[in-house]
């Protein structure tokens, strides 16, 4: 049974020019999100596990969500339009009150890195999984010591 969406994970973040590249990807394929700098930064930062003695801002975002009792369920890289993707966050509150699903178009960057924080899913839907170009040897060719815009 199909599920309509693809787990993948963050395999690297590399610095390029304009901002960032950030590779997800699984077994099967590998494709590119350009960022900008300061949101690669915070990817990175967050897949490393460091962290600094104040808080960025998804940093304040998780401990916001924290305080409000919302935690992060899963991101879907839901759409891709003129080389741009779209994303939705889809959040779990849990109060007095009851629980509560929320769900919110949010920049894929964004969203990686509070999936990230939260180590929560990061899903692809296979449509757009099934569009992007494989771009594994670029990250190979990478971590091989090359350029990123070769």
């Amino acid at each position: 049974m199909s599920t309509g969406v693809v787990k993948v994970q963050v395999r690297g973040v590399v610095p390029t020019a304009t901002g960032c590249a950030v590779f997800l990807g699984n077994d099967e394929k590998v494709f590119v999100i350009y960022v900008d700098q300061h949101v690669g930064s915070a990817i990175a930062r967050i897949a490393q596990g460091q962290q600094y003695s104040r808080p960025l801002t998804h940093d304040l975002i998780g401990q916001v969500f924290a305080g409000l009792g919302v935690t992060v369920q899963r991101v879907v890289i839901n759409d891709l339009h003129d080389n741009t993707f779209f994303a939705r966050l889809l959040l779990h509150q849990e109060s007095e009150l009851g629980r509560k699903i929320v769900e919110v178009d949010a920049r894929p960057s964004d969203s990686i890195a509070l999936a990230l924080q939260a180590r929560a899913e990061i899903l692809v839907a296979e449509e757009v999984f099934a569009t992007v170009e494989d771009m594994s040897w670029v990250l190979k060719s990478q971590s091989e010591g090359g350029s990123p815009e070769e």
